[in-house]
């Protein structure tokens, strides 16, 4: 037992360090557009017009590169899968581990795919079973054993299917969205699990062992929800006429211009230190490589401040139906948030000044001495940060929310003081007090208010009695 223990530790590093590759691997195919474009031509600096069309086809190439890649490897591993229980240091255990590394990886890699009319057919060429008008964000999946209905629901950073630990052991068994159903963001729906048809799972929720079709259900684990629906013109939400679909589907390639932009950083970055090495050496180039380094995440910044302000302008809070462009064009400016800022800028700016420039240059309303470790503020012009207010690494200020194919969105406030743990999600019209803290991976419901200087947490959030123990959760209320 302990050479295989000593062999499954080995297969899971070596696994780790493959799969790190991926990106890599596709860079260098990415990069001989750029060698071929040179090859002839004086330094990188100077060659700035061939520059002009190689970047874009490097950036195509790393972009499918990229997909190619990822497809291929979750295909192979995913090859023979099949339902039950498993030991965690097995080859199984390895391939269903390694296939949700490689799609969590491919979430950012591949971002311009998700939430778009290509999705559903991104997902079939991992192996999923996906119906027809079917809208799918940042999904995490085992696609070897998802089934997703027609015209399903499922958004930002939901997870399906994923293995169950316990003991050493894994289960991995299929998982179903039923047609019309929703699951929300960060929604799960385990090993065995199906949200039946019509059906609701919330925000940060679990889905239940059992549920009839239509219902809802909110927290985890999960309570019964009381919703009501909202009556929509269907050829905006579900059967949009062919004029709609075109005109989606352009501003959806529009998603191309960060891709290229983010590959420009690079060569640009790269042509800079190339000029300094050669007319001030190596050594000058090793002293400046920190601020031209800088210069990059400032003009990556200023990029997703620009593609805000041009594209969608002052958000305020209203209802948008699906099949609108003003959904379409806010994708856009996500793209340019997650493919261009967040790699160049924001992931290491965390918790620093700059970060909270840049959330006020996208329209938040942030006072002194806020600090801030997520850039996850969709609909920035919404959010109030008071002053000394806290958010914490991993939250999600979540100013608007989908309904039956409608995003309402509305406003968030933290007052001066207030705190958000790690991994919470506060959602619209919702506010927490002067003072107010909501512990760790918590949930604030759709319009509640944490009182001042009082403590909360869970999901939904009840009084948190003391830093080890919490009231048990409420009964949802309606939303």
């Amino acid at each position: 037992s302990g050479l295989k223990s000593v062999l499954a530790f080995g297969a899971y590093a070596l696994a780790a360090a493959a799969l790190a590759l991926i990106p890599f691997v596709s860079a260098a195919l990415g990069a001989l557009p750029v060698i071929a474009a040179l090859r002839g031509q004086g330094t990188l600096f100077s060659s700035w017009p061939v520059l002009l069309w190689a970047v874009p086809a490097a950036a195509v190439v790393w972009f499918l590169s990229n997909m190619a890649l990822t497809a291929a490897v979750v295909r192979l591993l995913g090859l023979g899968l099949r339902e039950g229980h498993y030991r965690v240091r097995s080859f199984t255990g390895w391939r269903v581990w390694a296939t949700e590394r490689v799609l969590d990886m491919a979430r950012d890699l591949l971002f311009p795919l998700y939430a778009s009319l290509f999705t559903p057919v991104w997902l079939r060429l991992l192996g999923a079973k996906v119906g027809r008008n079917v809208e799918a964000s940042t999904v995490l999946l085992l696609p070897s054993m998802t089934t997703v209905g027609d015209g399903a629901f499922l958004a930002d950073d939901t997870m399906i299917a994923s293995y169950e630990l316990g003991g050493g052991w894994m289960r991995i068994a299929p998982a179903k969205i039923g047609k019309r159903a929703f699951l929300g963001n960060s929604g799960m729906t385990g090993a065995g699990r199906s949200v039946p048809k019509n059906s609701l799972v919330a925000v940060l929720s679990a889905t239940p062992a059992k549920a009839k079709s239509g219902t809802s259900w909110l927290g985890s684990p999960p309570v019964r929800l009381r919703r009501a629906r909202m009556e929509a013109d269907q050829s905006l939400t579900y059967d949009p006429p062919l004029r709609l679909k075109i005109y989606r589907s352009c501003w959806e390639l529009c998603r191309a211009v960060p891709v290229i932009l983010t590959a420009a950083i690079a060569v640009a970055l790269l042509a800079v230190l190339d000029w300094v090495a050669g007319t001030a050496g190596y050594a000058a180039a090793a002293v400046l490589g920190a601020p031209v380094v800088l210069a990059a995440g400032a003009v990556a910044a200023a990029s997703s401040v620009a593609a805000k302000w041009l594209l969608v302008g002052k958000i305020d809070a209203r209802e948008h139906p699906l099949w609108s462009s003003f959904i379409w064009r806010n994708e856009v400016v996500d793209t340019f948030i997650e493919m261009v800022t967040a790699p160049w800028f924001a992931r290491a700016a965390a918790g620093t000044p700059a970060l909270v420039w840049w959330l006020r240059g996208l329209g938040a309303k942030i006072g002194s001495g806020a600090w801030c470790e997520s850039y996850w503020l969709p609909e920035a012009d919404l959010v109030t940060l008071g002053e000394n207010s806290t958010v914490n690494r991993g939250c999600v200020i979540q100013t608007h929310l989908f309904h039956d194919r409608v995003m309402s969105i509305d406003t968030v406030t933290l007052e001066a003081g207030a705190t958000m743990g790690p991994h919470g999600v506060i959602l619209p019209a919702a506010r927490i007090g002067a003072g107010g803290t909501v512990g760790p991976a918590s949930l604030v419901m759709r319009g509640e208010t944490v009182p001042a200087a009082s403590y909360w947490i869970g999901n939904p959030v009840s009084p948190w009695t003391s830093p080890a123990a919490a009231v048990p959760a409420r009964e949802a209320q309606p939303q």
